[in-house]
Order: structure tokens, then C-alpha cells, then sequence
């Protein structure tokens, strides 16, 4: 029995090892065959497909080394065909498994090198810059000087291309004192020299350092090398006023382009077309004696054919004058369409510009005003005094206000910018109308005003449509007419227009007893940015906006709206929108309250956020529900502190240095499904809640975030 048991270990061991074997051997295959394909531009496709496959077979064996190897070429590969992004994605994960298994060699400084090469063709000078740093540091500890004047060439470039030229030229000048093999360095050092002296218009040294690149490289047969520094001398010959020289180098190019570019067979089809050309003149000629012999046996006949010469020419004379007014007008008309489309790609641009920059600037002011919210939060849940809660009061109402004011000023950038898509969902209009009658309560007591509301349905409560576009212009109509309206009436109308099959057309009215608008000012009060007057900015503040975000999202709806007002009277708006019919009834599920908070407790959350002022505020308002949190401020981090410890949630910002958030994600997912992520971002004009999601991201909380709503949404992952 014993025997049996120990042929059968022997046995399963042999197969074991064969297996392994064999999978290693399909690596390599597969490896061999990327390769092939990558010599052909053609084969690309190939080449990514067949290391796909070793990298399949590298993790069915988990031989982290074959897979590091397929990685590294997969970067290689993107890298060769300017795919920037997705070859630092597979750099990434080779400075990971180094990272991981806490190895240094020479392939993690290949790595970091080729890092920093992606960044610099990426125009990210400071990034390139640290992994150029990090490849030197171990190539030089690892003492392979070969390998250095390369890393400190590329180095030199970045510094050059972040204006460093001091830095940029210290390097170089190391470069070309070295002793070593690689004349090109040398040759591209002394290049580089150059070209900073001309920036620093210092030409004497310029010269000098391009002539002493000129003679290292007359030692090799680049031609093209060659070819760029005579260039190069000529522009610093010219510029020293040494025509001469510059004449003598033009010689020198022309001289190369002579050698590279004669062609035997070009010359002998223009001599053959040259020959034709000639026997086509004598046929000519012979005709025109034949002609003229033929004339002189008739005089009418030499009449005849003056008369007809003439009047061709007159025929040819005309059509001549024709066909040049014609090229005339055509010519003009070429000018004019060239000018309209310039005017309007300048149209086009300018509103590019300005949306790109009220969104950027939208963007940039939430992260300030997430902290001021955020500390105004924290102060006032500390219990301050008594003479320090009206100023904390006073500062929770600016943040909000320059918080509104801002989502505005994005909204209607994301309006004019044709991303905005209708849903059509089910819906309750009486829920929604009373909710929203509800967040005017305090507002509605504080200007004693009277507010009736009228609805009509027909039984049509339920309705498929975008609740959330209709609450936009329902809010922004009835904030406008009660702060218009003080000491007076505001009605809230909602009546069925038609009903047909299972549509409905439903009209609304938002009429109210203010101040009315002038007459003068009815035609642009849609305007953004428009208000009455200065005076009643001044008197009741806003931003202008409203309205304006109010008129496009009913002409996105594909309707409009209708003002009538009278100056000291009030205004009456009006719009109709169609509803689908819903035969489903919502639920009303019940929000997770204070109370529901209690399983916050204890709960172990990542943080990921560079920036030290949200940091701050972030996790203290983590710890104030008893939940302990770990900051981590870059993605890179991340990604390893995710492989090596388990959390029940993890924060994620948007940008970071480095790896973004959404790249972090997901490669998180890679490895982890189970632990909700959930981004932090002052959203902008490019980005949206679905493309967050689309990295596997499980929620989105956009900066700076209402408290509530925060715990909120953390406590919905803990609930039951």
C-alpha cells in the first residue's frame, strides 16, 4: 500500500511539473509571436492579441516573471505606436510587481526609464523628470554607466522642455565628457547645447557646439542626423552673418540628397518624353509647309482662311475674357466663403473658449469652497458660543450661496454643451410638487407670502419623464416669484391641456403679485446673466441665471416658455410638457435618517485625496460618526495598500498625481469587486456621473458635499 501511495505522489509531482512546463513553453510561444508581428507595422493587432495570450497563460500559472515580461512588452508596444496611456497602464503594473515582491534590478529601472519617456511625450515634464530620477538612482547603484548617459540624456530634455536651461545644459556638457562608446548621445548632447544657446541667443556658442556634433557624426552614415545639423549651421551661420559658411553647408545637403535621392529611372522616362516632344515640333512643322504650299495655289482660298483665323480669334478672344471674369468671381467668392469660415471657426472657438473656462473655473472654485463648507460644518457641530454662531451662521450662507451660484454657472455649461440626455422614468407629480412646495416653507414665511397651489390631473398622477429636469424649473420659477414677491400672493397652477392614448399634455403656470418685469427688459430676461436692473440685483441678489437654465432645459424638453409681466404688477410664466402615462405606482422608501447612522460605526474606510485641507475635514467628519479612516494621498499607494489590507469603503478623488483616481479604480477591480468605491469630485463639464461609474466606481458624491447627503450615501452601503 505504502509503494502505491508513493508511486501515485511521483506520478501527480512529474505531471505537475510537466504542466508548468508546458504552460511556460505557451508563454514563450506566444511571446516569440508577438514579437514576430511587431516587426511588421501591419501586424499590431496581432502582436497585442498573441501577448494578451501569454499574459493569460502567465496568470493561469501565476508566473509573476512571464507576466511582467508580458506586460513590459505590451508597454513597449503602445509605446512604439505613440499610445501613451494605455503603455504607462502596463508600465504601472511592472513597478507594481517590483513594488510588491520588493525587488530592484535592472528591469525596474528599464521600467521607470520608459515611464518617464511616456511623460515627456505627454508634455508632463514634472512626472517624466521623477521617474527619470527614480531609473538613475538604481542603474547607479546597480553601477551600469552605459545605461546612465542615456537616463541623464533624457533627463536633460525634460529639464530643457520644463526651461531649465542651466540645469538642461550641466547635464549635456557631463554627457559629452564622458568616455563611451554611444557617439550618438554625444552626438544629440552637443545638439541640445546648441539649441539652448540659441534660446539664449548666445550664437558663437551655438555654432561651436552644433560643429562639434557635425564631427562626431561625419564618423558614422546617418544621413539624417547629418542633415539636421546642417541645417542647424545654417540658421547659426546666417544669423553670425557668415553667408559663406551657410552657402557651404547648403552644398553639403544637397550633396546628401544627391546621394539618397537620384533615381536612373526618372531621368530616363523625362529623356524619352523630351524625345516625343520633338518629333511632335517637326510633324508640326512639316504640316504648317505643307499648308503654306497650298495657299498659294489659291488666293481665295488664303482669303477664306484670314477670315476664319480672324474670326476665331475673335471667338478665342472672348471666350478668354469670359473664362477670366468667370475665374474672377470664382476667385472672389473663394475669398468670401474662406473668410465666413474663418469668422465662424472663430465663433465656434470663442464659445468653446468660454464654456471650457466658466467650467474649469466652476471646477477649481469647489475644492476652496468644499473646505470653507466643510470647516464651517465641523465648527458649528462643536457647539461654538453664542457671539461666534452668527459669524458661522453668515459663512454657511455665503458658501451655499457661491455653491449655488457655481452649479449654475455649470449648468448652463453642460447645457450649451449638448451632453445633457432626457430620462424617462416613473414618477409621482404630486409627490414631487409637494416636496418641492415643502423646501419653500421657511423662505415662503420669511417674505409672508401666500401660496396656493391648483392642480388638475385627471387622475394622472403617475407619469414617465425626468423628474429631476422638472424639479430644476418648477424650483427655479417659484424661488424667483416669492423673492420677487414680499407681503403678497404666488400660485403654483398644474391643469391637463390634452389626453390621448397614453399620453397627456400638462400645463404649467407660475404666477405671482412682485415687482413685475419692465417692458424694456422682456426680450433678453432669458439672457444668462440678466436681471432687471442693477438695482434689483443689488436689492434682491442672484446670478442671473435662472432663467436662463430654466429656458433651455424646456427647449431640451422641446418646448418653451411665456413670460407676460407688467412693471409693478408681478409676471406670469407659462410652459406645456408631455408626459407618458404610468400605470406602475412608486414606492416611497423611506431615507436613511440621524438615526440610521449607528452603523457607521467602526467601519474601516480608505481615503484617497492629495489635497491636506479636504484630507482634514474628510476624516474628521468620518470620525465624527465613529468610523476610523486611513489617508492615502496617491493612486499608486492605493492600488498596493488595496492588494495588502481589506476595508469596508473606500473615498476615491477624482485627480491625483500620478495614476487618477479612475485608473486607480480600475486596477483595483482587478483584484477586488467586493469593497464599494465611491468618487469624490468637483465634477466637471467633461465628466458625468456615468463615466465615473464605467471604472467600476459604485457612487458618486460631488464637491463640495452636503453633509447629510454624505452619511447618506456611506450609511446606504452599510445598511440592511
Amino acid at each position: 500500500m505504502k509503494k502505491i501511495l508513493v508511486l501515485f505522489f511521483f506520478v501527480s509531482l512529474f505531471s505537475f511539473s510537466q504542466d508548468k512546463k508546458i504552460s511556460q513553453d505557451s508563454i514563450d510561444y506566444y511571446l516569440e509571436l508577438a514579437s514576430y508581428s511587431a516587426e511588421d507595422k501591419f501586424q499590431i493587432e496581432n502582436a497585442i492579441k498573441y501577448s494578451n495570450k501569454a499574459v493569460q497563460f502567465a496568470k493561469k500559472t501565476n508566473n509573476q516573471t512571464k507576466l511582467y515580461d508580458s506586460y513590459y512588452f505590451l508597454g513597449n508596444l503602445y509605446l512604439e505606436n505613440s499610445k501613451y496611456d494605455e503603455a504607462i497602464i502596463y508600465f504601472i503594473r511592472c513597478s507594481n510587481f517590483f513594488q510588491i515582491n520588493k525587488l530592484v534590478t535592472s528591469k525596474l529601472a528599464k521600467t521607470y526609464y520608459s515611464l518617464g519617456v511616456c511623460y515627456l511625450e505627454k508634455n508632463k515634464a514634472k512626472l517624466s523628470e521623477s521617474y527619470f530620477n527614480k531609473s538613475f538612482e538604481i542603474y547607479n547603484n546597480l553601477d551600469i554607466s552605459d545605461a546612465l548617459q542615456l537616463v541623464n540624456l533624457q533627463k536633460g530634455l525634460t529639464l530643457k522642455a520644463n526651461k531649465k536651461y542651466e540645469e538642461a545644459l550641466t547635464i549635456f556638457k557631463k554627457i559629452v565628457l564622458q568616455n563611451s562608446e554611444y557617439e550618438n548621445s554625444k552626438i544629440e548632447a552637443y545638439y541640445q547645447m546648441s539649441e539652448i544657446y540659441t534660446i539664449q541667443a548666445n550664437y558663437s556658442s551655438a555654432y561651436i557646439a552644433v560643429k562639434k556634433a557635425l564631427e562626431i557624426a561625419e564618423k558614422g552614415n546617418n544621413s539624417l542626423t547629418k542633415n539636421k545639423i546642417l541645417k542647424k549651421l545654417i540658421s547659426l551661420s546666417e544669423k553670425n552673418n557668415d553667408y559663406k559658411a551657410a552657402n557651404e553647408y547648403l552644398k553639403k545637403i544637397l550633396h546628401l540628397k544627391d546621394n539618397y535621392n537620384f533615381n536612373e529611372d526618372s531621368y530616363v522616362l523625362n529623356k524619352k518624353n523630351y524625345d516625343n516632344q520633338l518629333d511632335l515640333v517637326e510633324k508640326l512643322e512639316r504640316e504648317k509647309r505643307e499648308q503654306i504650299r497650298s495657299i498659294r495655289f489659291s488666293k481665295l482660298i488664303s482669303i477664306l482662311s484670314i477670315a476664319l483665323i480672324l474670326i476665331l480669334s475673335l471667338l478665342s478672344f472672348s471666350l478668354y475674357k469670359n473664362n477670366k471674369i468667370r475665374n474672377n468671381a470664382n476667385r472672389l467668392l473663394e475669398e468670401k466663403n474662406k473668410e465666413l469660415t474663418e469668422q465662424k471657426e472663430k465663433a465656434e472657438q470663442a464659445s468653446k473658449a468660454r464654456a471650457e473656462f466658466l467650467s474649469t473655473v466652476s471646477h477649481e472654485l469647489r475644492t476652496p469652497l468644499n473646505a470653507i463648507n466643510g470647516i464651517t460644518y465641523l465648527l458649528l457641530q462643536e457647539k461654538p458660543k453664542v457671539n461666534q454662531l452668527n459669524y458661522l451662521k453668515s459663512l454657511e450662507f455665503s458658501g451655499n450661496y457661491l455653491l449655488n451660484f457655481i452649479n449654475d454657472i455649470l449648468e448652463i455649461n453642460r447645457l450649451e454643451s449638448n451632453t445633457i440626455q432626457v430620462e424617462k422614468i416613473d414618477f409621482n407629480l404630486i409627490e414631487l410638487i409637494n416636496n418641492i412646495r415643502q423646501s419653500f416653507n421657511e423662505f415662503i414665511q420669511k417674505n409672508n407670502v401666500n401660496f396656493h397651489m391648483d392642480i388638475e390631473l385627471n387622475g394622472n398622477e403617475q407619469l414617465i419623464g425626468d423628474p429631476t429636469k422638472l424639479s430644476q424649473i418648477l424650483i427655479n420659477l417659484i424661488n424667483n416669484a416669492i423673492k420677487f414677491t414680499k407681503n403678497g400672493d404666488v400660485w403654483l397652477k398644474v391643469s391637463t391641456v390634452s389626453q390621448e392614448k397614453n399620453l397627456v399634455t400638462l400645463a404649467f403656470e407660475i404666477k405671482d403679485t412682485g415687482i413685475g418685469i419692465p417692458e424694456d427688459k422682456i426680450a433678453n430676461i432669458f439672457d444668462s446673466f440678466t436681471q432687471g436692473s442693477v438695482e434689483i440685483n443689488r436689492t434682491f441678489g442672484g446670478t442671473g441665471l435662472g432663467l436662463s437654465i430654466v429656458k433651455k432645459i424646456i427647449e431640451l424638453l422641446g418646448s418653451d416658455i411665456k413670460l407676460e409681466s407688467a412693471q409693478g404688477k408681478g409676471s406670469t410664466f407659462t410652459f406645456d410638457l408631455k408626459f407618458e402615462i404610468s400605470t406602475n405606482k412608486t414606492e416611497n422608501n423611506s431615507e436613511i435618517t440621524e438615526d440610521n447612522f449607528e452603523n457607521l460605526k467602526d467601519k474601516k474606510v480608505l481615503l484617497i485625496e492629495d489635497n491636506q485641507i479636504n484630507q482634514m475635514i474628510t476624516k474628521k467628519m468620518l470620525e465624527n460618526k465613529g468610523m476610523i479612516c486611513k489617508i492615502i494621498d496617491n493612486g499608486e499607494d492605493a492600488i498596493s495598500e488595496m492588494a495588502r489590507n481589506d476595508y469596508d469603503l473606500v473615498l476615491m478623488d477624482v485627480h491625483l498625481p500620478g495614476i487618477n483616481g479612475t485608473e486607480a479604480t480600475e486596477q483595483i477591480r482587478t483584484f477586488n469587486n467586493h469593497t464599494p468605491i465611491i468618487a469624490l469630485t468637483a465634477i466637471s463639464l467633461n465628466e458625468n456621473r456615468e463615466m465615473l461609474m464605467s471604472y467600476g466606481m459604485n457612487n458618486v458624491i460631488t464637491k463640495p458635499f452636503e453633509p447629510e447627503h454624505f452619511y447618506k450615501v456611506i450609511a446606504s452601503y452599510f445598511s440592511s
